[in-house]
């Protein structure tokens, strides 16, 4: 990402959905970051180079933020969480509209351990015993089995659709894809 995206000092971020832990490298130079969250989900601390202003928000509806107001929208494994396939397009749409550039990664239906419930091939089940066991795990982990069944893992032609303007990236491992990532580039200001 740093290659492709050519962050540099003062560049304007904002990580939708994101963490700031995420931004916690030596080897990154100093950025205003904003990071949008649900309220109350992410721990608002950082101690490190970068300016961080917390929001709390809705990353399909993002309130405040003008058209082509930041430098770089970033957004690691979110857009699979947002709901159905209207609030895939919203997000999608927010990014698009706030960002000069942007980087939206989610995992690939395809990779043989699924990256959100940990279980080989899951996709691969029949829905009935997907079912059974999301049934069983509610009973002792049900805000975690929430997650999972609020979870539409996208294939790479509908995260291509939903950034039209975006070049297709396929993370692999031992050459099966394991992340899609949507990607423009554009000039970015920085300081």
């Amino acid at each position: 990402m740093l290659r492709l995206m050519q962050l540099r000092e003062g560049t304007s971020v904002l990580d939708l959905g994101g963490d700031p832990r995420t931004w916690d490298h030596e080897f990154l130079p100093p950025l205003r970051i904003k990071i949008l969250n649900l309220p109350e989900v992410v721990e608002k601390t950082a101690d490190f180079q970068h300016s961080v202003e917390y929001m709390d928000g809705d990353g399909c509806n993002v309130e405040g933020l003008a058209a082509k107001s930041m430098d770089f929208v970033f957004s690691n494994s979110v857009i699979e969480h947002v709901g159905g396939a209207e609030r895939r397009a919203q997000f999608a749409g927010e990014v698009r509209r706030i960002g000069k550039s942007y980087w939206v990664q989610t995992p690939s239906i395809w990779f043989p351990i699924e990256a959100h419930s940990g279980m080989p091939l899951w996709w691969c089940y029949p829905q009935g015993m997907r079912t059974w066991i999301l049934r069983r795990w509610r009973e002792k982990l049900p805000a975690w089995t929430d997650m999972i069944e609020g979870t539409t893992v996208l294939k790479r032609a509908e995260l291509q659709g939903l950034f039209p303007d975006a070049e297709i990236k396929v993370e692999r491992v031992l050459g099966v894809p394991k992340s899609y990532i949507a990607f423009k580039t554009a000039p970015l200001q920085g300081v």
